[in-house]
């Protein structure tokens, strides 16, 4: 008898893509509350982005390590869905890594480093969007 599983690689890519539309839309809330003269509001959000994607990839990892090591066997084996995998992680791990510096310039400065770094995470966080919602497959 074959035994099923609930979680599957492409459905757990489905709930990513929409994680990662959510907080990006979140951040695009943290930009209005900048506009609006809020940076108070700018920081909050940003921080609750922050805990929100680290606690979706510490959960990830958690899934493809311990629970069901070989979720991401089907994407693996297609070439072609391995290299826009490549890609997505191209974006998404400096994105991952500038987003708690940003934060932290944010709090506590240089603000000139903070703008230069935002500008470099809208690159790269637009480019994780693009590449993990358009680019991998779920089906």
């Amino acid at each position: 008898m074959e035994r099923r599983t609930l979680l599957h690689g492409p459905a757990v890519v489905a709930v990513l893509k929409v994680a990662v539309t959510a907080v990006t839309l979140l951040l695009g809330v943290y930009m209005v509350a900048l506009w609006l003269g809020k940076p108070r509001w700018h920081g909050r959000i940003n921080a609750v982005c922050l805990a929100l994607t680290y606690a979706t990839l510490g959960g990830l990892e958690g899934l493809m390590r311990s629970i069901q090591p070989g979720i991401f066997d089907i994407i693996v084996s297609d070439p072609a869905a391995l290299g826009r995998l490549r890609l997505h992680l191209a974006f998404a791990v400096p994105a991952a890594v500038l987003f708690p510096i940003l934060l932290i310039t944010g709090y506590r400065g240089p603000r000139r480093w903070h703008l230069v770094l935002a500008c470099v995470f809208g690159v790269v966080l637009m480019g994780t969007w693009l590449t993990g919602v358009l680019g991998l497959p779920h089906d």
